[in-house]
């Protein structure tokens, strides 16, 4: 059954879905705004694929003793690696699940930063990625994951990357900062370098990593110091389709800070930027 949704608004926008009966939408903590009578509410630590349907099924179709407490068993244990992998990621710890009952009902939801809001339709071929805290909310039918970027990451770049990663079918809706952009790195020779704060989602073929930005050279050090994008840049290979926000966090806070009378970084950025915290 697909998600009827619609995204309203300009500079900070909302998706208003409308569940048919019996439909089932979740969301992150702390992304709902509002909802009809008919819709029913529920916090929950597992996600999607952790629910209580499998522990049933386990503990109804187990023979002898000992069958249905060790399929509770399972359950609790996958509950406990995903609150644990969301916990690792800075993630909530908790979803909320609404489903309509009684007719059609209305759910809406919201990203936590001005900027726009984008609906993905999953086809089971492909997975997502997402930044850290993009994610907003999906169909039941699709999965929410952490994903650990190493590997080729952490050895070029120095660091790791934490990812949110969609599986299965159906939407999910993201939201970022600022205003999007889709391209496809095939059509701009194979590879584009980003700011690593401007990445919000990429499919899955799409090679993701981080390289430093110059070498230990002249240039190299004025692109660290004075360039505003600190030691490193995203690097995004392949052909797939890609989606960049043109308003980081860090630029965000650090506008505030300025505002504010806080700002102790002078004209320079890049090593000289206090982060936010």
């Amino acid at each position: 059954m697909t998600l009827q949704q619609e995204i309203v608004g300009n500079a900070m926008q909302m998706a208003v879905v409308s569940l048919q009966p019996g439909q089932t939408v979740y969301c992150e903590a702390g992304k709902f705004l509002f909802k009809t009578a008919n819709v029913t509410m529920e916090t929950r630590l597992s996600g999607p694929s952790g629910g209580g349907g499998q522990s049933q099924a386990d503990a109804g179709g187990a023979s002898g003793a000992g069958g249905g407490m060790g399929g509770m068993l399972r359950q609790a244990m996958g509950t406990a690696m995903q609150v644990g992998q969301r916990a690792l990621a800075g993630e909530s710890l908790a979803f909320q699940y609404f489903t309509s009952t009684g007719g059609e009902g209305t759910v809406g939801f919201a990203g936590v930063l001005p900027g726009e809001m984008r609906a993905l339709e999953l086809d089971g071929t492909r997975a997502w990625f997402a930044e850290k805290d993009a994610f907003v909310a999906a169909e039941s039918t699709v999965e929410f994951g952490i994903a650990f970027q190493g590997g080729r990451t952490g050895r070029s770049g120095g660091e790791g990357f934490v990812l949110e990663k969609f599986t299965g079918r159906g939407t999910v809706i993201i939201a970022g900062a600022g205003n999007f952009i889709d391209l496809n790195p095939a059509d701009f020779g194979g590879r584009v370098d980003v700011d690593t704060g401007c990445v919000v989602a990429f499919e899955e073929g799409i090679q993701y990593g981080v390289q430093r930005v110059g070498g230990l050279n002249r240039q190299g050090v004025m692109n660290a110091v004075f360039g505003g994008e600190g030691l490193s840049l995203a690097t995004l290979e392949g052909n797939g389709r890609v989606i960049l926000q043109s308003l980081t966090i860090e630029s965000l806070a650090n506008a505030l800070r300025k505002a504010q009378g806080g700002d102790k970084q002078g004209p320079t950025g890049g090593l000289f930027s206090t982060n936010a915290g």
